[in-house]
């Protein structure tokens, strides 16, 4: 077994190989852990230029939102505009015909 303590006599020769799995899994644990470690610390390095080029496109993105939000506030105006022109119209129209003695 790799890692297994050897028990020793007084002459230091081995006289048998003492199985103890508790190390062997602690050296697993260990290992393992270390992977694990490892593995995170890699997935959780970012690169600067990516992460540069995700700021600026969150810019641009709102830079975006702003310019539909102006366009949408500047459309709303138009159809108030218009939505006025045309109560003006049907109000001239509504008089000219109670003049000409038309009724609707």
């Amino acid at each position: 077994m790799i890692g297994a303590p050897l028990a020793r006599n007084r002459g230091g020769r081995h006289l048998v190989k003492v199985p103890t799995p508790f190390i062997m899994t602690q050296r697993a644990l260990r290992s393992g852990c270390f992977s694990l470690a490892i593995a995170l610390l890699m997935a959780g390095c970012r690169s600067p230029q990516s992460d540069a080029m995700l700021i600026e496109q969150m810019r641009q993105l709102g830079d975006e939102l702003n310019s539909a939000r102006q366009e949408t506030a500047g459309m709303q105006e138009r159809i108030d505009s218009l939505q006025l022109v045309v109560a003006r119209q049907d109000t001239l129209l509504r008089q000219l015909a109670s003049m000409a003695g038309v009724s609707r």
